[in-house]
């Protein structure tokens, strides 16, 4: 593997930001000289807060690997290991690739360059793929059934109404205006099946204050047991979006949050960035993270993979829409919805490309 040395100059560097994968310099000492933004993100903490710091300080890493490190330093052979577990402190383990090759300077070796590749990432942006690829095909086979079911039950209400016009006594008007509303309800039906139709509008969003107002809305309707709190990154700007839209999104996945937890638990919004994201396909310098955690029963396993397509739901009285047009509604804005689901921790992840205003 190619030595190099710590980046110095602003090319560097940013050419270094732009790395789906983490690097970590560390000098013989083991301490941090330089992480990416991708590492900034990997361990949780800014640049600024590491800097010299001792590795140890910002990972726990197993003691063979500790040892690997140790002896890359003294012999400057590089090495790489696949799939180790990693513990940014705080955080939740992590399975990465990890590869290792010393860096110089004036000829001299004086530290190592760390490469941290998450495993989890290139499994993600398939899952993704593949749910976005299901959920076209899933709307365009209801686009067709839609418009074959559309022609007759609007000549049905057509009919209903020509009928009324027709009966000579009032009260059996009763009956074609039931057949009428119904005819409504169902067309009404059918239309938000297929979710938004119109194009979105873009305009300068405050995120957080789009979170804030959400977050009061579901504190009015939550029972005295439910706790409603936040966790904001107050470093993510404003971007370009469309408000409303996100709203009922939101609206949406807080409202199931509160249905799941009835009269106890605990809901949480929280707001993140994150760099370098993949989202359809399409790498984002930087994109707007923003999850919505509850503790309550969890999600069943057999519906964790279909809760985004339409008529799916595990509750009684739901449609099974909600999910389903709030994920369409996030395709239209170039963004997705993500979920994983245990017994008392779901998390729902409104990932949202940033476009800065």
């Amino acid at each position: 593997m190619t030595t190099y040395p710590v980046p110095t100059t602003a090319t560097e560097i940013t050419v270094l930001d732009s790395l789906a994968c983490s690097v970590i310099a560390i000098d013989d000492a083991m301490r941090i000289r330089y992480v990416n933004s991708s590492a900034e993100q990997l361990l949780g903490v800014s640049a600024r807060r590491i800097m010299d710091q001792r590795l140890t300080r910002a990972l726990t890493i197993p003691d063979s690997l500790f040892a690997r490190i140790r002896e890359t330093l003294d012999n400057g052979q590089p090495f790489t290991e696949r799939q180790v577990s990693v513990e940014p402190h705080g955080r939740d383990p992590q399975i990465v690739d990890l590869s290792l090759s010393p860096y110089r300077a004036n000829d001299k070796r004086i530290g190592l360059i760390m490469e941290v590749s998450t495993v989890d990432r290139p499994l993600r942006i398939a899952r993704d793929e593949a749910m976005l690829a299901q959920q076209e095909h899933a709307r365009s086979l209801l686009r067709g059934l839609a418009h074959e079911i559309k022609n007759p039950l609007g000549g049905l209400r057509g009919a209903a109404q020509l009928l009324d016009r027709q009966l000579p006594d009032e009260e059996l008007s009763e009956y074609t205006g039931i057949i009428i509303r119904e005819a409504d309800r169902l067309q009404g039906l059918i239309d938000r099946m297929l979710g938004p139709t119109s194009r979105p509008t873009h305009d300068v969003v405050n995120l957080h204050e789009v979170l804030e107002h959400v977050r009061k809305i579901i504190i009015a309707g939550a029972p005295e047991g439910v706790q409603v709190t936040f966790d904001y990154d107050p470093s993510i700007p404003e971007c370009m979006t469309d408000r409303d839209r996100l709203v009922q999104v939101l609206l949406n996945i807080a409202g199931n949050a509160l249905q799941a937890l009835q009269d106890a638990g605990k809901i949480v919004f929280r707001s993140r960035i994150v760099s370098n994201f993949t989202i359809g396909g399409q790498r984002y310098p930087l994109a707007a993270c923003i999850q919505i955690i509850d503790d309550g029963p969890g999600i069943p396993d057999h519906l964790i993979d279909q809760i985004f397509f339409p008529l799916v739901t595990g509750t009684d009285h739901g449609t099974g829409l909600g999910l389903s047009i709030a994920q369409a509604t996030m395709n239209q804005l170039g963004g997705v919805i993500e979920c994983t689901s245990e017994p008392g921790n779901t998390i729902f992840t409104v990932l949202i490309p940033m476009e800065i205003a």
